[in-house]
């Protein structure tokens, strides 16, 4: 089984944190989704004929297109792979895009999930994002949303200056009265180049307080446990059954084709990424070229993925998958990893080792350092 990414580079406008590739122009829309049909055909053997399992529509902004342009992607999908019969189609949607007409003309097209980007039920906060939706279109989607679709996905963003306790609790408190089956919260990150990290730099807009980031981390597990959510990732909660299967694909390993322009695609053995470039990656397609470069992955990168990816899940680390897959010594791991058991940040469950709720706060460190150097 495998995954298929599309990664649609159109956005209305720039949110401040972003630093995905994107454009506000749709000026070459049309040129793109002529190059992204062609790009399927010429990648239709990189997941050696694995049967497809999900197909996820990210971005920038898929909502944008057309309801005609995903039915086209699709059906190129479906005549270049095997997809599965109860394939996951989802499709990243920001809230002034939800109308009644589109949430039927998509269900009718083949989506049967959306990531809806919320990010916080507050104006002020959508303004000091730069988010193009208003806080009010922020909780209309939802609600026009789910006579639709009962697998629904929303992203909420935490540590933002200015939201205090009480008001994450609210955005959290909303989405849990609406039921919502799936939530995924994001620290506010301060990324290298965007227009947040020059606002902070000129002292235009407060910094980032990384206390009180590991403050409402704290207290969104703690809310959505009590609510009977599964916590299966450090940044993703479901309900029972609910996991995002795309995204769980990641975590597992499994082999993935990344379509788009600075799309990554993984087939087990090496990494390959396209051209961050619109009019480049274009032109290349029409050359009947694939704007990529690849890197074959020794096994100590693969192993080190394996620890970074399997940390950040519910279920850890197995250690008989370390000793069966990479040859890694299950007493020798256990020496390198004790202190973090012995300060509780942790914990050894049969064959796996799991964060502890503290230890979700120190997540990519604790994997850096566990990292190897060199193949076992």
């Amino acid at each position: 089984m495998a995954g298929i990414y599309l990664h649609i580079p159109f956005c209305k406008q720039a949110c401040h944190y972003c630093n995905f590739h994107f454009t506000t122009s749709l000026r070459y829309k049309e040129d793109f989704i002529q190059a992204i049909l062609g790009e399927i055909a010429l990648q239709r053997h990189y997941l050696q004929n694995e049967i497809i399992e999900t197909i996820y529509f990210g971005g920038g902004t898929p909502s944008l297109l057309t309801t005609t342009e995903l039915i086209l992607i699709i059906e190129k999908l479906q005549s270049q792979f095997t997809i599965a019969s109860d394939c996951e189609i989802t499709l990243e949607a920001n809230p002034d895009d939800i109308a009644t007409h589109k949430l039927q003309e998509w269900k009718q097209a083949g989506i049967n999930r959306l990531s809806i980007g919320i990010q916080s039920f507050f104006e002020e906060d959508l303004q000091w994002m730069n988010r193009a939706h208003h806080a009010r279109q922020a909780l209309e989607s939802l609600m026009l949303a789910i006579p639709h679709f009962n697998n629904i996905t929303v992203d909420l963003i935490y540590g933002i200056p200015g939201l205090t306790n009480e008001k994450w609790e609210q955005n959290v408190e909303t989405i849990l009265a609406l039921q919502m089956p799936h939530l995924s919260c994001y620290a506010l990150t301060v990324e290298p180049k965007t227009p947040l990290d020059k606002l902070i730099r000129q002292h235009k807009v407060q910094a980032v307080d990384p206390e009180k980031q590991a403050s409402q981390f704290l207290l969104l597990i703690q809310w959505l446990e009590t609510a009977g959510y599964e916590h299966y990732e450090i940044s993703n909660f479901s309900k029972p059954g609910m996991r995002s299967r795309h995204n769980t694909s990641y975590w597992q390993g499994k082999k993935y084709l990344g379509l788009g322009p600075s799309a990554h695609s993984y087939n087990g053995n090496e990494r390959q990424w396209n051209i961050a470039n619109n009019q480049q990656y274009i032109t290349s397609i029409q050359q009947n070229t694939i704007p990529a470069e690849k890197e074959v992955l020794t096994k100590t990168q693969k192993l080190n993925e394996y620890i970074m990816t399997a940390l950040r899940t519910k279920e850890g680390i197995d250690l008989d998958f370390l000793f069966s897959q990479y040859n890694v010594s299950t007493a020798s791991f256990l020496n390198r990893i004790d202190k973090y058991i012995q300060t509780n940040k942790v914990i050894r469950n049969k064959k796996n080792l799991q964060l502890t709720r503290d230890g979700k706060l120190f997540a990519d460190g604790i994997a850096a350092d566990l990292f190897y150097l060199s193949a076992q």
